[in-house]
């Protein structure tokens, strides 16, 4: 969900995976050349979800890459299915209350600019977790934790195959 976290701990988890990092709304911005508030204003949030799909189709398929993406990227099944299938999705949980701390100053992110940006959080979160649910592989509560607690509790959990080799050199 926004502001759970997902740049931030995706930053540094990959840091310390030695893996590259992406995050699809940035991504999505820097390939636009506009904010995606610009792309929700021209094309609406259909056609936002159209570049997003075609987005995370692309970079599902790389290997050693800890993507975040967008807090909607569960709203479409075969978005799920391809995060679900091609990688090993972490649901940084969030409650709404935190949330709401979190993002009450935000003034960018279009599903915010609401009368009642409160309840929107609330709502999106109920219609969300779910699904978000549903894709996980692993879901760890942000926001209680300091961000390399997290990170490290997370590297900890994560299936050994993921885990960067450990390179053990011969005794001489």
């Amino acid at each position: 969900m926004m502001g759970a976290g997902k740049t931030t701990v995706g930053r540094r988890l990959a840091a310390r995976l030695g893996r590259d990092f992406v995050d699809a709304d940035r991504e999505i911005e820097a390939r636009c050349g506009v904010p995606i508030a610009t792309i929700f204003e021209l094309e609406g949030e259909e056609g936002f979800r159209q570049r997003e799909a075609g987005l995370l189709d692309e970079l599902s398929s790389r290997s050693n890459l800890v993507l975040a993406t967008g807090g909607g990227a569960v709203l479409r099944a075969e978005n799920r299915a391809r995060l679900r299938e091609r990688g090993f999705v972490v649901f940084l949980r969030a409650g709404a209350a935190g949330l709401w701390q979190r993002l009450k100053r935000d003034r960018v992110r279009p599903l915010l600019q609401t009368e009642n940006p409160r309840q929107r959080i609330v709502d999106l979160l109920a219609q969300r977790e779910p699904l978000y649910r549903e894709v996980a592989h692993l879901t760890v509560t942000s926001g209680r934790l300091p961000i390399d607690a997290l990170v490290t509790d997370i590297i900890g959990r994560l299936p050994e195959d993921l885990l960067p080799a450990v390179r053990v050199d011969d005794p001489a």
